[in-house]
């Protein structure tokens, strides 16, 4: 049996720190992006409703809503970007 794949949304201010990369790693994270239409799940970002995937050095914060088959990209940016936006919360 083969699962049907995610869609992938972007919420508001997702790519704050995102346009501000290079090329290159831009690339690289919608490549990415593109993989988690895939029905693999990432790691659990503690107690909170977010998954994480990891891209080098730079993390991909999503919502997962199952019932609609979907991710909503939350955040993209550098581990450093990605712990303040997460003590925000």
């Amino acid at each position: 049996m083969e699962l049907a794949p995610y869609r992938i949304g972007y919420r508001r201010g997702w790519d704050r720190h995102f346009d501000k990369l290079d090329a290159e790693t831009q690339r690289q994270i919608l490549k990415k992006i593109e993989q988690m239409k895939s029905p693999i799940v990432g790691r659990g970002l503690h107690s909170s409703e977010f998954r994480v995937e990891e891209v080098g050095g730079y993390r991909i914060v999503y919502a997962l809503f199952e019932a609609e088959r979907m991710k909503s990209i939350n955040f993209v940016g550098s581990h450093k970007q990605y712990e303040k936006w997460y003590s925000s919360l």
